[in-house]
């Protein structure tokens, strides 16, 4: 049997530090921080239990155990049973620590591919876009350490979702040309198992960073979008559906609410408008992308729009989205969220957008859907920076 790599053994000794701090501040009668390290010591416990279920089944049986018994000792009210119950979890992910010593050694891959794993072109748009939700939910700049918090926490998640993006569509990677052949999973370069073992290790540590610096609802929202990313979308929506980015289109879309929720601690109707421009954005930026490379989607059966209804339908969509994307974009000025500099920005930025799908509409060439997806990228960045700049103005 293969052994565990580093990060998957990591992942096991923060489980093991959690469940220790967990069982001296219960010792020791510490409340409220007792609370708070136990539950910073899930994350890891259950990305080990993920890892050993998926690729490290050896480590099932001492996984699964640290992990009930760390819940049962959240569930009695005996002070002396809740102590022992968490001696023993610790005691079972102090053994399954041991056993990812144990096993033929793998080849880990360079850390080039660890950073390509993660995605960073992508991660960089989705970053820009926590980081404007953030300057707009703190009216001004935020306190620095909690911006540079949520954005590493932010940016861990993204990069997690992303390996195991890696790792779920290695097989079609393969099929749909040089676009992605060459990926770390898909060449070979990088073993399925040691992806999943990085990217569960940086979704867990996005957690216990962002919700014992920044705030449990921050966490929360950065691991549902990490989660729907991957399950929904990837594992489900992308090989089922032609509607697959609509509907997925929700993960890209969680990054603004997640710096909204890291400056504010919660989440109004202004964060609801950043959720939507997002995910109004996400379909016709994405289908001017698969009319580019549809031959790849269609050669790896991907559903994509422009794969079963054609040009001229994909087309006549995107239109249609960009009319409501930009609708969406002045619901903030009607409801005065926002002042001129960012209605301004959003009728020009809007405008350029319109007018290039609309061009599209007319002749659906290589040349114009790729200057509508190259320009939706920009269009996307530039709006909320204007949102950014309108919110400390």
């Amino acid at each position: 049997m293969s052994r565990p790599g580093p990060w998957l053994r990591v992942v096991a000794l923060a489980g093991a530090a959690g469940s220790l701090l967990a069982v001296v501040s219960g010792a020791t009668g510490l409340g409220t921080a007792h609370r708070v390290l136990a539950a910073v010591a899930v994350p890891p416990l259950v990305a080990l239990g993920v890892g050993a279920w998926l690729a490290h089944r050896r480590l099932l049986p001492a996984s699964v155990a640290a992990l009930v018994l760390f819940g049962g000792a959240a569930a009695v009210t005996s002070p002396a049973l809740h102590v022992a119950l968490a001696a023993l979890s610790l005691a079972a992910v102090l053994f399954a620590c041991a056993l990812t010593l144990r096993g033929e050694p793998v080849a880990n891959g360079s850390w080039r591919d660890y950073v390509t794993l993660t995605k960073p072109r992508i991660m960089s748009l989705l970053l820009l876009t926590g980081a404007c939700g953030m300057v707009v939910g703190a009216r001004g700049f935020p306190p620095v350490g909690t911006f540079v918090a949520a954005m590493t926490g932010l940016a861990l998640a993204c990069g997690g979702a992303s390996a195991l993006n890696h790792v779920l569509d290695a097989d079609i990677d393969r099929l749909m040309g040089k676009r992605t052949e060459r990926r770390p999973v898909a060449a070979g370069r990088v073993a399925p198992s040691r992806a999943l073992e990085f990217g569960l290790a940086l979704s867990a540590f996005s957690f216990v960073l962002l919700a014992s610096v920044v705030n449990p609802l921050t966490a929360a929202l950065a691991l549902v979008g990490n989660l729907f990313y991957v399950l929904v979308y990837t594992r489900w929506l992308k090989r089922s559906t032609p509607q697959n980015i609509v509907i997925g289109g929700a993960a890209g879309a969680v990054p603004p609410l997640v710096g909204w929720a890291a400056a504010t601690g919660n989440l109004t109707l202004p964060a609801l408008f950043l959720f939507l421009i997002v995910f109004a954005w996400t379909p016709p930026h994405f289908w001017a992308l698969a009319l580019l490379i549809k031959e790849n989607y269609a050669a790896a059966k991907v559903p994509m729009l422009p794969v079963v209804r054609g040009d001229r339908e994909t087309a006549r969509q995107i239109v249609l989205y960009s009319i409501v994307l930009v609708g969406i974009t002045l619901l903030p000025f009607a409801l005065r969220e926002v002042g001129l500099v960012y209605l301004v920005s959003a009728l020009a930025l809007g405008g350029a957008f319109l007018g290039l799908a609309v061009a599209l509409q007319r002749d659906t060439s290589r040349r114009r859907a790729g200057l509508l997806f190259h320009y939706s990228l920009l269009y996307l960045a530039l709006l909320f920076v204007a949102m950014a700049v309108d919110a400390v103005a």
